[in-house]
């Protein structure tokens, strides 16, 4: 069934509503290199909040702060109406050690200005960015609630983090009153599907909504990447990152196949296949240009044959590895249901 931006789906175990869709603001400002001006920014933000969207999703780190800072003028007139989360935990000032990671000190830094560049007294959502394999998660939760508490922060959630961690926090959470986690933020697309090992099933049993990100693969999905030159596309960030394979090309190749066949586009189909998994909330999406969000936003529209789902799963399908292989085994399954008496251990 086509969904539109204000079909809105409630984030994990929370009452909030955000939209299928979230607006990602990476590409707000050019410090980087790259992105979107601000006249160009302003008219991404407009469209998606004129279709109906009211997920905004930034980090205290962005294009070096800009994205924060247009968001705070762009948000001035609608800020009540939308759903901002942003992240803490990357490194804010260079040469300062207290200056990253995920304990207090950075945790209270980052959020107060956070809430000066967004010219807001709260947030929606704060995302622990990074692990950071050294804070305890005791001090983690605790932090976090006392933002909650002072109303700086409604609901925390987690990114880029180990499924045992985030599910450890949780149960921590619960059993001594303090903020529940309602969303998790992980890479997830046809290329990437790692997240379905534990990360997804962990979140939908403890409560947590999935908000993607990555959804195309950095755009590799779009198949943009197939005839590539080695002067081009292969030697970009992703073909550094060792993406540009033969399987990843394709998988992209079947997208495309998918794409010609609904008379979609193979970004939009990339995009409509994440939310085809139960456990996923809301994508994030991103783009430089408003033709490009207003064709990415085109994925709310798809609708998936049984036999086209069926070839995309294939095509990426991974191996979940020990113990899901073993679990999903025929005897195995036979020995738990107990139509088999059970061996003895060899």
């Amino acid at each position: 069934m086509a969904l539109t931006l204000d079909t809105y789906r409630l984030l994990g175990r929370s009452g909030l509503r955000v939209s299928p869709l979230a607006l990602g603001t990476a590409t707000f400002g050019t410090d980087w290199g790259w992105g979107a001006e601000k006249a160009e920014a302003r008219k991404l933000f407009d469209t998606y909040v004129e279709r109906g969207g009211n997920f905004i999703d930034t980090a205290n780190t962005y294009t070096n702060g800009s994205s924060e800072r247009q968001l705070g003028e762009f948000t001035r007139d609608s800020r009540e109406s939308l759903v901002l989360a942003t992240k803490y935990t990357t490194l804010r000032r260079p040469g300062d050690p207290n200056s990253t990671g995920s304990h207090r000190k950075s945790l209270f830094a980052s959020v107060e200005a956070s809430l000066r560049r967004l010219n807001t007294d709260y947030l929606d959502v704060l995302y622990l960015h990074v692990w950071d394999f050294t804070t305890p998660a005791e001090e983690i939760l605790r932090g976090l609630d006392d933002l909650v508490r002072q109303g700086k922060v409604l609901y925390v959630a987690m990114s880029n983090a180990p499924a045992w961690e985030i599910s450890r926090m949780q149960a921590i959470a619960d059993l001594r009153g303090w903020s529940p986690l309602v969303g998790l933020q992980v890479e997830y697309n046809l290329i990437n599907r790692a997240a379905e090992r534990d990360l997804i099933p962990m979140a939908r049993a403890m409560g947590l909504g999935v908000t993607p990100y990555s959804p195309l693969a950095g755009g590799l999905l779009t198949g943009k990447y197939r005839d590539a030159s080695p002067s081009g596309a292969r030697s970009s960030f992703n073909a550094g990152l060792g993406m540009v394979t033969e399987r990843n090309l394709a998988i992209a190749d079947v997208v495309t196949e998918v794409a010609t066949e609904l008379g979609r586009t193979p970004a939009q189909v990339g995009l409509a296949w994440t939310l085809q998994n139960p456990g996923v909330t809301a994508p994030i999406i991103g783009a430089r240009t408003p033709e490009q969000l207003e064709g990415n936003l085109g994925a709310l529209e798809v609708e998936f044959t049984e036999a086209q789902l069926v070839r995309l799963d294939e095509a990426s399908a991974i191996d979940l590895g020990y113990p899901h292989d073993l679990l999903a085994g025929d005897h195995i399954r036979a020995v738990t249901r107990g139509d088999l008496k059970l061996e003895a251990r060899r």
